[in-house]
C-alpha cells in the first residue's frame, strides 16, 4: 500500500479508513452534500464515496490530466476547480462542471495554485507565484484581474477562506518559521495566529466557524514535503488551544485543500506508507 485515505471524527476522536491503495493519492475535499470525496492522483481527479463503496471513480477533465493536488468543490456543488499545467507547463488555474468537462482557463499570470472558494462562490484564493515571489491573491470565477493581498513577506501560501467569509487563513514564514496568518478578503487586518515552534501549513477553518485544522512539521524541515512525520493539530478560530490530534506519515498531500465534512465534526485526510 501507498496512500490511505481517512476520516478523522473530532467528537469522537477516532479515524475510519475508507479505502487504501497503490495509487499515490492526495487532497481530498468533501463535497458539500457529503456525498462524495474529491482527490488527485497521476495527474487526474477522483471522486470516493466516503464509505469507500464504488472505489476511486475517475473524473472526465477533458484536456487537464496533468492535474496537481490543489483542487475543490464550489460551495453549491456545481463546480470542480483545479489547477493544471498541461495547457502551459505551468500550474494555471480553471473552472469545470462538478459532473466533469472542459476546464475554463481562470488565471491568466501563471503559476497559480488554488487553495479556497469563497463561501459565496464569487471568488477564489490562491498561491501566485510572481518573480520568484510567493504571495496570496484572489480573483472572481470570472476570471480578470487578480487582486495580491501579501507582497513578498515571507513565502506566502495555502489561503482558505473562514466560513462566514470574513478571513482568509494563510501560512507565511515572514516571521522565519512557517506560522498561520490571517488576513481580510479586502486586505486589511492582517493578523498572526500561531506562534509555536512548528512549522505550520494549510490552516482550513471548520464549516462551523469554531475550529481550525493545520499541518505541522518539525521546525527543521523546509517548504512542505511527503513523507515525513507529522501532525494534524485543532486550534480555536483565533489560534487559541492548539492542540494535537495524532501524529501520521505524511506531509504534502495530506491535507493541502479544505476537507471537512459539510457539519463539521469530521475531516478527510491522507496517510502514507513508505515510498519504494
Amino acid at each position: 500500500m501507498r496512500s490511505s485515505v481517512e476520516i478523522y471524527n473530532i467528537r469522537t476522536g477516532e479515524s475510519r479508513i475508507v479505502v487504501q491503495t497503490e495509487k499515490l493519492i492526495e487532497a481530498p475535499n468533501f463535497s458539500p452534500d457529503g456525498g462524495y470525496v474529491l482527490l488527485n492522483g497521476d495527474g487526474l481527479l477522483y471522486r470516493l464515496r466516503p464509505d469507500g463503496t464504488g472505489g476511486l471513480q475517475q473524473v472526465d477533465t477533458d484536456f487537464a490530466t496533468q492535474c496537481n493536488n490543489d483542487h475543490g468543490i464550489s460551495p453549491d456543488g456545481t463546480q470542480i476547480v483545479i489547477s493544471d499545467k498541461t495547457e502551459f507547463g505551468k500550474s494555471a488555474i480553471y473552472i469545470l462542471p462538478a459532473a466533469g468537462g472542459t476546464p475554463r482557463l481562470i488565471t491568466e499570470n501563471l503559476p497559480s495554485y488554488w487553495h479556497g472558494w469563497s463561501p459565496n462562490g464569487r471568488e477564489l484564493a490562491y498561491c501566485g507565484i510572481r518573480d520568484d515571489l510567493f504571495d496570496i491573491y484572489t480573483i472572481s470565477v470570472d476570471g480578470g484581474p487578480e487582486k495580491r493581498l501579501t507582497h513578498g513577506e515571507g513565502r506566502n501560501d495555502g489561503p482558505d477562506y473562514s466560513s462566514d467569509g470574513r478571513w482568509i487563513y494563510f501560512n507565511s514564514s515572514r516571521t522565519g518559521l512557517m506560522q498561520i496568518w490571517r488576513i481580510h478578503p479586502d486586505g486589511t487586518g492582517l493578523e498572526q495566529v500561531t506562534f509555536d515552534n512548528y512549522g505550520n501549513w494549510f490552516a482550513h477553518p471548520s464549516p462551523k466557524n469554531d475550529k481550525v485544522l493545520i499541518l505541522s512539521y518539525d521546525p527543521e524541515v523546509f517548504d512542505h514535503p511527503r513523507d515525513l512525520d507529522v501532525r494534524l493539530r485543532l486550534m480555536d478560530i483565533d489560534g487559541g488551544n492548539l492542540t494535537t490530534l495524532f501524529e501520521l506519515f505524511g506531509g504534502q498531500g495530506t491535507i493541502n485543500v479544505p476537507c471537512w465534512s459539510p457539519d463539521g465534526d469530521e475531516f478527510a485526510y491522507v496517510r502514507y506508507f513508505p515510498g519504494t
